[in-house]
């Protein structure tokens, strides 16, 4: 991992397509821009991890869970 400190308003190359600007530093948050090329997809990382998280989740239901909801379902709307 490489670290570097940066001042507002400098900024930080990745290769020669990606820009890292420092805009604006305040008490505890820093405000980064990037320009970078639109077919280079940018997500923050705890979106990523909860799209990750929510994929895994919903491939552990199992059919039998499936089909116990769709009974409980039924015998509700019997009431």
């Amino acid at each position: 991992m490489l670290v570097i400190k940066r001042k507002e308003s400098e900024s930080i190359l990745i290769g020669d397509d990606i820009e890292i600007i420092i805009s604006e530093i305040s008490q505890d948050k820093v405000k980064i821009a990037i320009n970078a090329p639109k077919d280079i997809k940018i997500t923050r990382k705890e979106l990523a991890e909860t799209c990750e998280f929510n994929i895994n989740a919903s491939e552990q239901i199992s059919k039998i869970s499936l089909n116990n909801i769709k009974l409980s379902l039924k015998n509700t709307d019997k009431k």
